[in-house]
């Protein structure tokens, strides 16, 4: 795992974005078992095969995770963005179903 990635997490201001940022981060090395990751457009980026295949993107009140690559997959309701990539915004509170994430990120990352 990338240091800078890890010091990026653990500098967010709320306990609740570092352990839902380390808990998608965990989920995208458990789903895509040879990704690399780094901070790009100062957030953590993970790559499949030198594709961008998710993204997370904190911002104040809310952590983005963005999975790319989503052209012709089918998104439960609360995605946002266009055909290619498609994001969750999770809030304090929130339980995402990081097992559904996972088959997304797989599938989306397939054809990398």
């Amino acid at each position: 795992m990338n240091e800078e990635v890890s010091a990026f997490i653990e500098n967010l201001n709320q306990p609740w974005q570092i352990e839902v940022s380390n808990r998608l981060r965990q989920m995208v090395h458990q789903s895509i078992p040879e990704v690399e990751e780094r901070i790009q457009y100062k957030k953590p980026h993970f790559l499949k095969d030198g594709h961008y295949a998710a993204v997370i993107s904190p911002s104040k009140d809310a952590i983005a995770f963005m999975i790319m690559n989503a052209t012709g997959l089918a998104f439960p309701r609360g995605f946002e963005g266009p055909a290619e990539r498609k994001w969750l915004k999770i809030r304090e509170g929130d339980t995402p179903d990081y097992e559904l994430l996972a088959k997304l990120v797989i599938q989306a990352s397939s054809t990398l």
